[in-house]
């Protein structure tokens, strides 16, 4: 029997998200705005997140959460992480016992400072929870490009009948239980993501931004490992596979925010001229403060902290860095 998916979000990952899941499964995306819905009904297109590209026939739109989550059979859910709590408890009194939810966000909630599943598992008591995540950026799989992603999800039987949900040729699906560990590779590697695009911004070299990568992937294991986080799973794709693409690729938000303060632009107008969430803009303050609350020294993503929410400047946050004095390469710093 295929498996019903209900997806919330018509963005360009939800939609590309939807796109995967139609090829094996009846799928329909729920859109905040009808118009978008509409547009993927009647045009098979969604020229406002995913200009360009031609969607299936088979996916279908709708702007009732009702209609998208009330017979699926698995529920999705990608809206950017503000509003992440909301959708959930908007989908509750819809979804039926026991229907598995996958997040497709990589943030945390502000203030709680909780991961989507966290968010889930409050909202939606009862259902299993899962993270898919990995180096995916939607107009490269909507292209046809080769890549892959991890469902995190502790339960590996359910993770194995998802796997079958959005595998195909050139988009392979692995598994992982460690559901920690996958989310927080998301979450944490944007802020690094800003850093790297501010050297680019700026101009540095290819060796600084590799040196900056690389810490980076430290300071992030450090901190995933202390909240709970498997260190091979940094390893993989949902943290060094997702830190290189989204550090790297000129398709990346977060890359994009960090590349314009290096031009010496100020945060608000970068992110006024954008149609999507750069989600390490407010994850480097939820950052900053889990780095306190497990003692786990982050100094890219404090200098990070201090460009987008105290005024400072790129130029002087790389001057910090590379102040810092290097000890041994397996310790902080």
């Amino acid at each position: 029997m295929k498996l019903r998916v209900g997806i919330l979000g018509g963005g360009s990952w939800g939609t590309t998200v939807g796109c995967l899941a139609s090829r094996h499964s009846p799928t329909v995306v729920w859109a905040r705005r009808a118009a978008v819905a509409e547009e993927i009904n009647q045009q098979h297109t969604n020229e406002t997140y995913l200009p360009g590209f031609a969607l299936p026939p088979g996916l279908r739109a709708t702007d009732s959460i009702e209609e998208a989550v009330g017979d699926a059979d698995v529920v999705i859910v990608g809206v950017p992480s503000h509003g992440f709590r909301a959708c959930c408890e908007g989908l509750r009194p819809f979804i039926r016992p026991w229907v598995p939810v996958l997040s497709l966000s990589k943030g945390l909630e502000q203030g709680s400072l909780l991961r989507m599943t966290q968010v889930i598992e409050e909202t939606l008591p009862g259902h299993p929870m899962g993270v898919l995540s990995g180096p995916n950026l939607a107009k490269e799989i909507m292209s046809g490009f080769a890549a892959a992603t991890v469902i995190g999800m502790s339960d590996e039987t359910i993770a194995a009948e998802l796997q079958q949900v959005f595998r195909s040729g050139l988009f392979r699906v692995y598994t992982n239980t460690d559901v920690v560990g996958c989310e927080l590779g998301g979450a944490l590697k944007n802020v690094v993501a800003i850093a790297a695009g501010m050297g680019a911004g700026m101009g540095v070299g290819q060796n600084t931004l590799a040196a900056v990568i690389t810490r980076g992937l430290a300071e992030l294991t450090r901190l995933g490992v202390a909240m709970g986080g498997k260190p091979e799973t940094f390893a993989g794709l949902a943290g060094m596979g997702d830190l290189l693409a989204t550090c790297t690729s000129p398709q990346s938000r977060n890359r994009h925010v960090g590349e314009e303060l290096g031009k010496g632009r100020k945060v608000e107008e970068i992110i006024a001229e954008m149609k999507q969430v750069a989600e390490g803009v407010k994850s480097s303050k939820s950052v900053m403060e889990l780095g306190e609350r497990h003692g786990v020294e982050m100094p890219i993503a404090y200098e990070v902290f201090r460009v987008v929410h105290e005024g400072g400047n790129a130029k002087d946050a790389y001057r910090g860095l590379v102040r810092r004095a290097a000890g041994s390469e397996l310790e902080p710093g």
